[in-house]
């Protein structure tokens, strides 16, 4: 009996958080419905009508906000940073976990100490440092930045690198191969659960970052969608709220069609560090 009240006290709790945590993206997803598009209108909670037509004035009527344009800025620039982004990343974490050098141990200690710092203080500087190089209203002056600062959280990846024996790396030298055969070959095949975590994980923090893009982005045709969300209209709630749900179908769909991969890539690289 006290099996089964504490089995019915843990469900009622996890449904109950649940339910507050799923609350707000049921809210968002019914207001992206909403009949007249201002929140000012609405009963309580939620809309007094529902309709369809945001959707369709969402992509639609792109004089003033052009949301399709920001979607696709959005896309490259994600896309972009998560394939340079994994690349450096991988390389880094691989450097850090099979070579031994002089300056190995004082760098992994200094980027896990800049890593404690939030990354808006070099905020200034990056703006300064794009003016110079002349990346302003540049889509792949973001691609840099975010591809560049990906290396700094290479700690997971060198933990998952860890776990693969050197005795292969060992064996495959004495046949005959190079460090960088036996990184092609041998420990990038069996990194994959690692590739796919690192490449997700680069690819949602562009995704939906909103500081670095207001930054560095003054046109409105350049902006991402997470910067043209916030130019709209406080009347354009529901407008809103439709490209709030749109942008996050992607990284919803991608999530559940990685997320074993991403579970035993985090697992991994949680053994050693």
């Amino acid at each position: 009996m006290r099996k089964r009240l504490d089995a019915v006290w843990t469900y009622g709790l996890l449904i109950i958080v649940a339910f507050i945590f799923f609350f707000p993206c049921l809210w968002l997803i019914l207001a992206s419905f909403s009949k007249s598009g201002s929140i000012y209108s609405f009963d309580g909670f939620f809309p007094k009508s529902y309709s369809i037509a945001t959707f369709k004035k969402l992509f639609c009527d792109t004089k003033m906000y052009n949301y399709p344009r920001w979607f696709f800025n959005t896309l490259f620039v994600a896309t972009g940073s998560c394939i340079l982004g994994t690349f450096l990343t991988i390389l880094t974490a691989y450097t850090m976990s099979r070579f031994q050098f002089r300056a190995r141990k004082p760098m992994m200690k200094i980027t896990m100490v800049l890593g404690m710092f939030p990354s808006f203080m070099g905020m200034t500087a990056v703006y300064l440092l794009m003016t110079q190089f002349g990346l302003i209203n540049h889509l792949w002056g973001l691609i840099l930045i975010y591809a560049g600062g990906a290396p700094m959280g290479y700690l997971t990846q060198k933990g998952f690198f860890d776990t693969i024996p050197r005795a292969i790396d060992e064996a495959a030298k004495i046949d005959g191969a190079t460090n960088f055969q036996i990184f092609l070959k041998i420990n990038l095949p069996l990194s994959k659960p690692m590739i796919v975590y690192t490449a997700l994980t680069s690819f949602t923090w562009p995704w939906s970052d909103f500081i670095l893009p207001k930054l560095l982005l003054k046109e409105k045709d350049l902006y991402t969608v997470a910067v043209g969300l916030m130019s709209l209209d406080e009347t354009e709630f529901a407008r809103f709220a439709a490209g709030s749900v749109f942008i996050a179908l992607p990284i919803v769909i991608l999530y559940f069609c990685l997320v074993k991969n991403m579970v035993d890539g985090i697992a991994a690289g949680a053994v050693k560090g």
